[in-house]
């Protein structure tokens, strides 16, 4: 079975006025494209990393007037949740497609995993360079993997909100995007890369 990958109508979800008029088209175009894509990508993980996980998409359930300028699903070992543990993550902005292991600010246990962050520093660095680096899953920016500092690491074990999400980020008008089957490989080779901090983070202590 062919897997759908996203167009620019998705994208331009996040251009629809209104919470609920947003919510519905989220609901509508997008989510069932995570499900397909998740539940591969949790096929994919468990074989990978030997136990089980779980499939979350994100329902913006806080939400009561402003839309949501992004979405996304997550995959973490934990049945219940992902915020409080170091966690996988896909979705899309209005302006490109993220593909994230991410540790954010709810996330249990930070200090030490910054500081196993910061004890493989040259590891993280060793990445590909086509990698960039998230310090707030809120906000589309991102710095590069080059322009990585162990400052970023330390602000990151020591400000309460500080995050640290690391992965690709992909253009709409990106082939790989609108190939669901290309776009599951590269998120699967992008995850490959990133599973020894996934296991990293769940054993800091």
């Amino acid at each position: 079975m062919s897997i759908n990958g996203f167009v620019n109508n998705d994208f331009e979800t996040f251009h629809i006025d209104g919470l609920e008029a947003r919510m519905e088209a989220i609901q509508t175009r997008i989510q069932p494209k995570f499900k397909e894509i998740g539940q591969e990508l949790v096929d994919y993980l468990s074989s990978q990393l030997g136990n089980e996980v779980y499939l979350h998409i994100a329902k913006h359930a806080r939400r009561t007037i402003n839309p949501p300028n992004d979405t996304w699903l997550a995959i973490s070992h934990n049945k219940r949740g992902y915020k409080k543990h170091p966690h996988f993550q896909v979705g899309l902005f209005d302006d490109h497609l993220f593909i994230w292991f991410a540790c954010i600010y709810e996330l249990d246990n930070k200090h030490d995993i910054a500081k196993s962050f910061l004890a493989n520093f040259n590891k993280l660095k060793k990445l590909p360079t086509d990698f960039v680096i998230s310090l707030d899953h809120m906000k589309k920016d991102s710095i590069s993997l080059t322009e990585l500092k162990e400052e970023h690491l330390e602000r990151f074990r020591d400000v309460k909100k500080a995050e640290f999400l690391v992965g690709r980020h992909l253009l709409p008008n990106d082939p790989t995007v609108t190939n669901g089957d290309a776009l599951i490989e590269t998120i699967k080779a992008t995850y490959d890369q990133l599973v020894p901090f996934y296991k990293m983070a769940l054993s800091a202590k």
